[in-house]
């Protein structure tokens, strides 16, 4: 049953553990109602304090400039539907338009609410960041899915992908045994949950002045334009 966009199940996956089993590497071969809700503000949201950390720790690499005026935070699940229609439907035009040009620099960022194999997903992304191949790890996740718990994330699977991408295996490998990124994505999940986010994908926009849009599901291009445009003339 795929999720519209995906719910959390229970209190998000309560402990992430990295289940691994890798044994075969040396031979492994419409969305809802969309809403813009723009807050004047980074401070306190319930209980949690929100801060510019909450958005950008914890994440990937960052695309694009790094002086960008506009950041995008994503906060997906690779398992997730919906981030994968937004990854084949709008991605693509955000990073030519926007990214590409300087003007918008996207993050993203982990919230696993769908089954152990996102959580895997999730460190073997983390993993080929260690060897600079954040990106294109991500990429090729969101390029081979086919479901939500169906076993495309398959441990043989993650395995494949980072040697389709020309990872060092010994050490892309010895990262994913090991768990080295499992604190970050924990954290990553924290800071999903402390912006109350029961849904993926979800999205925060950042203009230069710290001024944050929240945006909730596939949105279609114009959504984001209309928001990057509005925090550009600034």
């Amino acid at each position: 049953m795929l999720h519209a966009p995906s719910l959390a199940i229970g209190a998000i996956i309560s402990a992430i553990v990295i289940i691994i089993a890798f044994t075969m590497f040396d031979g492994i071969t419409n969305p809802t109602e969309l809403k813009i809700e723009p807050t004047p503000t980074i401070q306190q949201a319930g209980p949690a304090k929100i801060t510019m950390e909450t958005f950008l720790a914890n994440g990937s690499p960052i695309l694009g400039n790094p002086n960008a005026p506009v950041t995008l935070i994503e906060f997906g699940d690779y398992q997730c539907h919906f981030c994968n229609v937004f990854f084949h439907s709008t991605e693509g035009k955000i990073l030519e338009n926007y990214v590409e040009t300087g003007k918008v620099k996207m993050i993203f960022k982990d919230y696993n609410i769908i089954g152990p194999d996102s959580v895997n997903a999730s460190h073997g992304a983390h993993c080929a960041n260690d060897q600079g191949l954040f990106w294109e790890y991500h990429d090729i996740l969101y390029s081979n899915w086919t479901g939500e718990n169906n076993g495309w994330a398959s441990s043989e699977n993650l395995g494949r992908f980072a040697q389709e991408i020309g990872l060092d295996m010994d050490v892309w490998s010895e990262c994913m045994l090991n768990g080295l990124h499992s604190q970050t994505i924990l954290a990553s999940n924290e800071d999903a949950k402390n912006l109350e986010l029961t849904g993926t994908p979800a999205f925060f926009v950042i203009g230069p002045d710290g001024k944050t849009t929240r945006l909730f599901g596939a949105q279609p291009l114009e959504t984001f334009e209309k928001v990057f445009e509005m925090e550009l003339e600034k």
